[in-house]
């Protein structure tokens, strides 16, 4: 009987949607995790603990790799992932309302991600066998592009979305505009057990009191801001407003410097800087939140505040969220705003209340990511091609599926120059791997503190635009010249462009320039080189997966390229906090030598990735 069932398909076809498919489940768990639990009032304590493991499957994800190897193909691997990563996000939806939904949302996530971890095992086995060398060079910008499509989506419009639920749900909110004079005032703080509140009139709604909040620019006394602080923060906690964040054992510990971090400091760290301590801080303006009516019994209103536009030098320091019951709602919940004491004119900004349905707003937002899902699922199901080389490894008995299951593993390691292989897998994004924990921080720290000074909204325009576009036009670039002329040819321009720009920091941290410009074409110039240089390292990775076993040896290379990134990330701060943010920088010019070194005896055919006479038959 003839199969009719193509074994190949145009690639613009099903790569993008694949890889984009591929890269929401990981950001969701990673990202999108982290900024629901938070407006859910959980604890930063407990959401750094419990979303930190969920990165776990994909570090492990070689143990099991094999097994997508040895049973089924790889196309069936991916459809019941698909369907599986959707189920995952409908328990998430379907358990966010319920009482213990912490315990059940993440039980849910950590099916999300398993599910997405063997999903991208068997999605770049896939993309191996469906599609000839030529064109798995020439894709690979594309599906890197579509994976970061899919970062952008997670990290930037899901959050857009829950927001728009969630302000468009629950009960009215209230504006509050501050503004800052030179003008002398008398303040009065307002004691919290003198005010007496009632129920009002009307529908139920989120009030404030002042409304217009005026904060004069001359200074105050540390003392009495600290004591103003403790002061309505332990109201706030009495009222049940919030509950008190536990800190960590490492928290409680002596910040001393071992006899190694002293040498490190004293060493190569930087002169410090002297900064002139005063005992004054800036003014403190104080309002107070309450509802106009009880809320039913059991049901909490939850109202978030903050800064919505104006000058970031007018600060929200206490009372960012605040959960109303039957019992506080006619108890006043404090917020305090702060001016930074180098603040002299007269400004502005204006902040909100919002009282939206936070619960709501993420079941909507995980439910259309549920359907997102359900399309991925029936449209791959009837476009993903069948490759006629897409079969089990192993179709026998238990005994032979064991020892093919140790075998892949073994095979993998017996590789010729396997130390070269993965020495290269390790180092050759040294450098990287420690500027990308430290590169946002810089741009946000105080010139003071050797930073560059920017806003949080400054630093997401930077990397969120133009660095997003300047990573996209590297990777497409690199993926179109490697399948033009091989990736040897371009492998030394590509070593070059991944680690050379990382002197753009080491210019940005010795000059500090306050144009925005020139911190924005220094960050493009560094993320092209990035997304240019890393089409290289995705190439070796899949020409060293090569073989029966592609699909698991490729996810052991990235476990090595996890473990290359993990390692130097992990102690990048502590070494920057020793020896300061220009000499880092200067270090981690230094780091990438190792890159050079090791890529001069990698084995590397040089027909690798080139249009061959068989690949265009093949395409035919």
């Amino acid at each position: 009987m003839k199969n009719n069932k193509p074994t190949s398909r145009n690639p613009w076809a099903w790569v993008p949607s694949l890889y984009y498919a591929q890269g929401i489940p990981y950001v969701i768990v990673m990202t999108v995790a982290v900024i629901m639990y938070k407006r859910l009032g959980i604890s930063n304590t407990d959401i750094a603990l419990y979303t930190s493991w969920l990165y776990l499957p994909w570090v492990i994800k070689p143990l099991w790799s094999p097994i997508v190897d040895i049973f089924k193909t790889k196309r069936v691997w991916i459809i019941v992932m698909q369907l599986i990563v959707g189920a995952g996000l409908a328990g998430v939806a379907l358990t966010i309302p319920v009482p213990n939904f912490f315990q059940y949302t993440l039980a849910f996530l950590w099916l999300l991600a398993f599910s997405s971890a063997t999903h991208d095992i068997a999605a770049d086995g896939f993309y191996m066998l469906g599609l000839n060398q030529h064109d798995q060079a020439f894709f690979v910008g594309i599906r890197s592009t579509f994976y970061r499509m899919a970062m952008i989506t997670g990290q930037g419009l899901l959050i857009i979305l829950a927001g728009y639920f969630e302000s468009t749900t629950g009960i009215p909110g209230t504006d509050i505009n501050v503004k800052t004079t030179n003008e002398q005032q008398v303040v009065q703080y307002v004691n919290p057990d003198s005010i007496d509140l009632k129920s009002v009139d009307g529908d139920l709604r989120v009030l404030v009191e002042p409304k217009f909040l005026t904060i004069n620019t001359d200074l105050i006394n540390n003392e009495a801001a600290d004591s103003l602080k403790k002061l309505y923060k332990e109201w706030n906690l009495a009222q049940g407003f919030y509950k008190a964040e536990e800190k960590t054992e490492e928290e409680e510990e002596d910040s001393g410097l071992n006899w190694l971090e002293k040498f490190i400091k004293s060493t190569f760290g930087e002169e410090e800087k002297q900064v002139e301590l005063t005992d004054d801080a800036g003014n403190i303006g104080v309002l107070y939140f309450h509802l106009s009516q009880m809320p039913e019994a059991g049901e909490e209103i939850v109202v978030t505040f903050g800064q919505e536009s104006g000058d970031k030098s007018i600060a929200l320091i206490e009372g960012t969220r605040f959960t109303f019951n039957s019992t506080n709602w006619n108890k006043p919940a404090f917020a305090l705003v702060q001016l930074d004491p180098k603040l002299k004119k007269v400004s502005s900004a204006h902040f909100e209340a919002r009282a939206g349905n936070i619960p709501l707003s993420w079941i909507i937002t995980f439910a259309i990511l549920t359907g997102l899902f359900l399309m991925f699922f029936i449209y791959h199901k009837f476009i993903l091609p069948y490759p006629t080389s897409d079969k089990p490894a192993v179709q026998t008995g238990e005994k032979s599926i064991f020892k093919e299951f140790f075998n892949t593993f073994a095979l993998f390691f017996k590789k010729k120059h396997i130390g070269i292989i993965v020495g290269f897998l390790l180092l050759y994004r040294l450098g990287e791997s420690q500027l990308v924990k430290l590169a946002s921080p810089f741009l946000l720290d105080t010139r003071e503190l050797g930073g560059i000074g920017l806003t949080t909204g400054e630093v997401g325009l930077v990397y969120g635009t133009v660095g997003i576009i300047a990573l996209t036009l590297g990777g497409i670039l690199g993926g179109f010249l490697a399948s033009r002329h091989g990736l040897k040819y371009w492998l030394w321009w590509m070593v070059i462009a991944i680690n050379l720009p990382n002197t753009v920091y080491v210019y940005l941290s010795a000059a500090q320039p306050e144009s925005f410009f020139i911190i924005n074409l220094c960050v493009a110039v560094e993320q092209f080189g990035y997304g240019f240089g890393f089409t290289a390292y995705m190439l070796y990775m899949i020409y060293v997966s090569d073989g029966d076993h592609k699909t698991a040896h490729f996810a052991i290379t990235t476990a090595f390229m996890a473990l290359g990134m993990m390692i130097p990330g992990m102690v990048s701060g502590w070494l920057q906090e020793l020896i300061g943010y220009q000499h880092f920088f200067i270090w981690i010019v230094i780091a990438t030598i190792p890159a050079f070194i090791i890529t001069k005896f990698i084995p590397l055919d040089s027909e690798f990735g080139k249009k061959k006479e068989n690949d265009k038959s093949k395409d035919d």
